[in-house]
């Protein structure tokens, strides 16, 4: 099983960069991933006009199943709005033998700070906890400040409760994206990967643009990375006891 993680796309914003948004597309497609999980911020400001584009460029990527959080971006504007009517949830979820994937909306309308909410800790409880897959919680806020981007504002309130529970369900991996830093922790026995942006040049130093590949296989789980601009792939980390848990 190949996962895509994108992240932090920005679409008709000023540092969005049409030829590296090219460049994803076809990385995308040729790698050919059975899940894409896009952790959010695909528009600037949540208009309907980004609305527009960005499905439009969403709907060029090939894989069985696309899976879409909203970021802070998306929410602006009353882009949550939008964001249901096109995507039908901001909650979306998939399930096979495999893996269970959760997505959640993190955001707070017009507010760049992150939330998940009391209201849905026993949603990812009850999602995660029995599952026996691989599980898989999809979100765009960071839960763990990410080194290198600066002072932290945008984590979420309850991040502490969210990591709890994310421990106590026995959670593999958390995506995120948001600081357009890719960035990877590991607490206890759960991976918090973020994503870092793949199509502007809201670029850390001297990074660049980039996105995630997960390859699952029976006996090894392997984490790459895209580099957008040169189109290559690169190996990252082996997360191979997740695999011997089960």
């Amino acid at each position: 099983m190949r996962i895509a993680q994108i992240s932090d796309l920005h679409v008709n914003g000023p540092s969005f960069v049409p030829e590296w948004a090219e460049n994803v597309v076809s990385i995308v497609n040729s790698i050919e991933p059975d899940i894409i999980v896009v952790n959010g911020d695909l528009t600037d400001d949540g208009y309907a006009y980004e609305y527009n584009v960005a499905r439009a460029y969403i709907e060029r990527l090939e894989a069985k199943t696309i899976m879409v959080v909203p970021g802070n971006h998306d929410v602006r504007n009353e882009g949550y709005q939008l964001f249901e009517e096109i995507f039908q949830t901001r909650f979306p979820q998939y399930k096979d033998d495999r893996v269970t994937i959760l997505g959640i909306d993190s955001t707070e309308p017009d507010i760049d700070d992150g939330r998940i909410g009391r209201g849905n800790y026993a949603y990812i409880k009850e999602n995660l906890l029995p599952a026996k897959e691989i599980k898989i919680l999809a979100m765009h806020h960071h839960l763990i400040p990410i080194p290198g981007t600066g002072r932290e504002r945008n984590i979420p309130v309850d991040a502490g409760d969210v990591l709890k529970i994310c421990i106590e369900s026995g959670v593999d991996i958390v995506f995120s994206g948001h600081k357009h830093m890719p960035w990877v922790w590991k607490l206890q026995d759960t991976y918090f990967i973020t994503a870092g942006t793949a199509t502007t040049r809201r670029l850390k130093g001297r990074y660049h643009p980039s996105f995630h590949v997960l390859e699952i296989e029976e006996d090894k789980v392997l984490l790459r990375e895209a580099n957008v601009i040169d189109r290559k792939l690169q190996d990252l980390l082996r997360l191979d006891e997740i695999t011997s848990k089960r």
